[in-house]
């Protein structure tokens, strides 16, 4: 009997005491003088602390650099299997490398590799001038492609971050630069990478993201360290399907620059989910159409992604269909009709209703010339 009451007591203290995310996360405990938090399908803000302070980020400039080189290789300019050639200039570079001498031949792949795992400052150059010709003309590319991301706070002086006065960036966009670059998927194959060897086996190259080797779910992404940016670290990750990125720059050491990226990312696993959008039973196929050569058009709607929620809430994504019941003709293929709207407590995802075919306006010509066509047609 008392065991039975004793049970009752704590079933009832469970039910009465609010609910609390699984623990906080006070900007005093990111040892980063700037980082962000951030959920790389919304891109929603999961933490921030001074976002838009602009810093020097070191090597996390390669982001950027892999960026378009990606791109490249998406337009068909860059093969993987392509033969770069070190010119004098990216064989001048200092801090980390991988030691190339000028004329010296690798495919691209292997600098990409090597400007991935052991943050390369002479492959990142060689691949610049690859793709643009000049690193000068590829760094005004990355400023372009900068603003065309919505990063305010970037100015670049070169692609690989070696300290250069007025190079400098913020968390907020190099979190922005990230999460487009880590769109590329293939990306993944080099960031997890932990061990590897170029020349033949001759030169060895060890990842510098240790949290490979002890975080859960860890992806990728890239790490930093100058003098004037000290040590920094974009920081990508993956658990029960939600993919998280963090951002710290300005760590004193390459300690607090881990610690804090996984204590980051363990305060979003830990307080965050996302549930997945699917497309709605009740949106219709076809809706009416007024004055049409059809009385019905196909419609749909493309829905994507997931909309993040915190765990210590039970609210459900709820789906809101706003479209009217008929449209008058003509209808193009891909006239917006209507949406779809998803919200969950504060947050929102929009998807447009969209027509599906196209509905002539009925005229006396178009109605003889569907006659027409079906008599010559028998």
């Amino acid at each position: 009997m008392k065991k039975a009451l004793i049970s009752f007591f704590l079933a009832i203290s469970l039910l009465i005491l609010p609910v609390c995310p699984a623990f906080a996360l006070e900007e005093d405990s990111v040892s980063a003088p700037s980082a962000i938090l951030m959920e790389a399908d919304s891109g929603k803000i999961l933490f921030e602390k001074n976002t838009h302070e602009r810093r020097p980020c070191a090597s996390i400039t390669k982001v950027m650099t892999l960026l378009l080189v990606f791109e490249a290789m998406d337009s068909g300019t860059l093969h993987l299997e392509d033969t770069i050639t070190a010119s004098a200039h990216a064989a001048s570079m200092g801090g980390s490398d991988i030691w190339l001498e000028e004329g010296e031949s690798m495919s691209a792949d292997d600098m990409i590799k090597a400007t991935v795992v052991a943050s390369a400052n002479d492959a990142a150059v060689a691949l610049a001038e690859t793709v643009s010709g000049s690193e000068d003309a590829f760094v005004e590319r990355m400023n372009a492609r900068a603003k065309e991301l919505g990063m305010e706070d970037t100015t670049f002086k070169n692609c690989n971050g070696l300290d250069e006065e007025g190079h400098l960036t913020s968390a907020f966009d190099v979190a922005l630069m990230s999460r487009e670059l880590m769109k590329h998927e293939k990306i993944y194959d080099y960031t997890s990478i932990w061990l590897d060897y170029l020349r033949g086996g001759e030169t060895q190259i060890v990842n510098t993201n240790k949290l490979l080797k002890t975080y859960k779910g860890i992806t990728g992404l890239k790490t930093g360290t100058t003098d004037d940016a000290g040590c920094c670290m974009a920081a990508s990750a993956q658990r029960d399907g939600m993919t998280l990125l963090s951002v710290v720059l300005g760590c004193d050491t390459g300690k607090q620059r881990f610690a804090d990226s996984a204590a980051l990312l363990d305060y979003g696993f830990a307080n965050y989910s996302i549930q997945e959008l699917k497309y709605p039973a009740e949106l219709p196929e076809t809706i009416e159409v007024e004055g049409g050569m059809a009385k019905q058009g196909a419609i749909g709607c493309d829905v994507t992604g997931s909309i993040v929620t915190e765990k210590a809430s039970a609210d459900e994504a709820v789906c809101k269909i706003d479209m009217p019941e008929s449209i008058e003709a003509p209808v193009q293929n891909g006239d917006i009709l209507g949406s779809v709207v998803y919200t969950c407590g504060e947050e929102e995802r929009r998807f447009d209703i969209t027509a599906r075919e196209d509905v002539e306006k009925a005229t006396f010509g178009a109605i003889f010339a569907h006659l027409f066509n079906s008599i010559t047609s028998l």
